[in-house]
């Protein structure tokens, strides 16, 4: 061996030896550290499972009982909480932050205690430890939240939340609907909305509100006057205190919340949600996560989007049943990143508008073609190792590019999932290079208490939304009127499970329009199994109609696809029956229009540009393009925009707290300038 490598090296100068070695010795390193691919728990060629009558489940699902709990000692959302108790160790739970302050947490002893006295307090008022109490909580996300609805909890009562951005009509409708007597508000303001409709005579039902914020004493007595006993949140705990009853737990057949949809036509529906509907989603939400993710107590989340909502309700009992931490936004999206700066979450849910944003800020940043091409390198490579199993953030592209990016977002998140609307493929794709964890897509609605497919851990491919959890099985069934057939894998999808719900409150007729005699959910939704086993949805039964020369349109397929031109941020596209074409209603991107528009040599602000002729034109000329390239028919192409620069937000009515289009709020919104599209076009 000497002898070969004195004959191979001797006459080579020393220097040149040295370099040599030292190349040896980098690729042995690198052979030994390189980065290991993840283990991928399924054949991603074949993720579901058929299973008899034409439905499919998911491969992890052993038989086909579909799952109820994950850990033996939990079946109720009273129990989720026990458990992060005792696993926590009385560590912190929830968080909350004043402007520019770090912060401040409350233990799960201490969430705990308050919750036994807000409960105790309600059954010292005449409530009962029953299913049959439905109190009322009007807030935005925050401890207080989370203290009311498990005092409801632990004396087996009912929450019923309150959406801020219902408007107040709907809020009424609620209170009446559910018979609610108890109110738990965040801001005096709130409490003054609903005693003036008190005093009107327009919710009879409310009895007594409590209140979070400090107030002053004339709203306990205008209360008085209207009938309705005002007292603060800290003064009913100390009440409760005193008055102590130990807890009542409910059983998992028992309701849990009942979850108001937000709708896009007509009043909201009351989705009866029972314990076991959300510990059997919860549970199957973990064992889809073991291979990719599993939350410790050591982990954080941050919870921005409405705990009305179901998709923030169920990521938070993930993580409060493991033992894990709760930081909660300031109340305003506006300081979200600098909420997310100083928490420093490891989950974050998120939602595509919010991925979408951030997106476009990226690419907005990178102006320049050395930068622009840096981007695209860097991308291209770390999702080539995406596609390999591997998911790090330690490699030569995420210092040189996306360190900045995973710091924006606090710089230690290991686990992101996204859902309540489709993403688009480059967007994800993007975010599973740059963030350096799984980043996984999921789908359902309120019926099935919040998700009923999700990601395969490993799957890195975009355009579906996985496979069934384990708590449901689905299948697709025909919808001839719109020539979709379960023979070709296509249909409206169907959803069976521990995970759907019970039917909505005092509305049996709407309830049998979407749950079935054999159980099955039909979401309206119109699917299509891929050749892998996952689902992709490609239409929408619901929100269709017909132009007057008898084409049927989705508005929401064609918006989908509209979405991916660059200048556009937000569109509505409305048809009309007596009306041969399409319209749209554009809402630019005020990051990507300038440049837009100084490329056809015009300038002005955002307001000027949208009014600009020009302007106007080269986007309808960008939708058309992205249309024809999206498989768009030319009837479902628009023939004339508008564009407005405000966006469509939650705050100005126009989308629901999901982040859908209201559809009829929006036609009735732009109504005067629909009506001027279609006097201004020829046909």
């Amino acid at each position: 061996m000497l002898f070969i490598f004195n004959f191979l090296f001797s006459p080579l100068p020393t220097p040149a030896l040295i370099c040599i070695l030292t190349f040896g010795a980098a690729i042995f390193l690198w052979l030994i550290y390189r980065p290991r691919p993840n283990m991928i728990p399924v054949d991603l060629d074949n993720q579901s499972v058929g299973i008899e009558g034409g439905a499919r489940r998911s491969p992890f699902q052993k038989d086909y009982n579909q799952m109820c709990h994950y850990f033996s000692d939990v079946s109720t959302m009273y129990e989720i909480f026990q458990r992060g108790l005792a696993l926590s160790d009385n560590g912190p739970c929830l968080g909350y932050r004043k402007p520019n302050q770090p912060y401040k947490w409350l233990s799960y002893k201490q969430v705990s205690d308050r919750a036994e006295y807000l409960g105790s307090f309600l059954l010292h008022k005449g409530h009962k430890p029953s299913p049959d109490e439905l109190i009322g909580i009007f807030a935005q996300n925050r401890p207080e939240w989370v203290i009311s609805e498990y005092a409801c909890y632990t004396y087996s009562m009912v929450t019923v939340p309150l959406y801020e951005t219902f408007g107040e009509e709907a809020i009424k409708y609620i209170i009446n609907q559910a018979e609610i007597a108890t109110v738990i508000c965040d801001k005096p303001q709130k409490a003054l909305i609903l005693i003036g409709d008190s005093e009107k005579g327009l919710i009879p039902t409310l009895k007594m509100i409590i209140v979070m914020d400090p107030f002053e004493d004339d709203l306990k007595e205008r209360g008085e006057k209207s009938g309705v006993e005002i007292l603060s949140l800290f003064d009913a705990e100390n009440i409760g205190k005193e008055n102590f009853r130990k807890p009542v737990p409910p059983s998992p057949e028992d309701l849990s919340i009942i979850c108001f949809t937000s709708g896009t036509t007509g009043n909201p529906k009351g989705a009866m949600i029972t314990h076991q509907n959300i510990v059997s989603n919860v549970s199957s939400f973990l064992k889809r996560l073991e291979y990719a993710f599993q939350p410790t107590f050591e982990d954080v989340y941050i919870s921005y989007l409405p705990l009305a909502h179901m998709f923030d309700r169920i990521v938070q009992a993930i993580v409060l049943s493991c033992g894990a931490r709760v930081g909660f936004f300031q109340g305003d999206i506006q300081l979200l990143p600098d909420d997310i700066k100083t928490l420093k979450p490891t989950i974050f849910p998120v939602v595509p508008r919010l991925l979408n944003k951030i997106y476009d800020k990226v690419q907005s940043e990178a102006k320049s073609p050395l930068k622009k091409f840096l981007l695209n390198l860097a991308i291209a490579s770390k999702f080539n190792e995406v596609k390999r199993g591997v998911i790090r953030r330690d490699s030569f592209w995420d210092k040189l590019i996306f360190a900045k990016i995973q710091e924006s977002l606090g710089g230690r998140i290991h686990f992101m999932v996204t859902a309540a609307a489709p993403v688009s493929s480059n967007v994800l794709m993007f975010f599973r290079a740059a963030m350096g964890c799984p980043v996984l897509e999921a789908y359902g609605q309120t019926e099935c208490t919040a998700g009923c497919t999700l990601t395969s851990p490993g799957d890195w491919t975009s355009g579906h939304v996985g496979v069934p959890l384990d708590c449901n099985h689905v299948k697709l069934e025909d919808v001839a009127d719109m020539d979709y057939y379960s023979v070709n894998n296509e249909g409206e999808i169907c959803i069976k499970g521990t995970n759907v719900f019970k039917g909505y409150l005092k509305e049996p007729e709407k309830t049998e329009e979407v749950l079935d005699k054999d159980g099955w959910l039909h979401t309206g939704d119109i699917g299509r199994w891929l050749p892998n086993g996952t689902l992709k949805i490609i239409d929408r039964k619901k929100n269709i109609f017909k132009l007057a020369q008898g084409e049927y349109i989705t508005p929401e397929k064609i918006e989908g696809i509209y979405t991916r031109s660059g200048p556009v941020s937000q569109i509505f596209v409305h048809g009309e029956s007596l009306q041969s074409f399409l319209v749209g209603v554009v809402v630019p991107d005020p990051e990507v229009l300038p440049s837009f528009a100084a490329k056809l040599g015009v300038k002005g602000s955002l307001e000027e540009l949208c009014q600009n002729q020009v302007v106007k034109e080269a986007i309808l000329e960008d939708l058309l393009q992205t249309g024809k390239e999206g498989g768009l028919k030319s009837f479902e192409q628009v023939k004339c925009i508008y564009l407005h620069p405000e966006p469509f937000s939650i705050k100005n009515g126009l989308l629901t707290p999901t982040l859908k289009a209201k559809r009829g709020e929006l036609s009735k919104h732009f109504r005067t300038q629909i009506n001027s599209l279609y006097e201004n076009t020829q046909e």
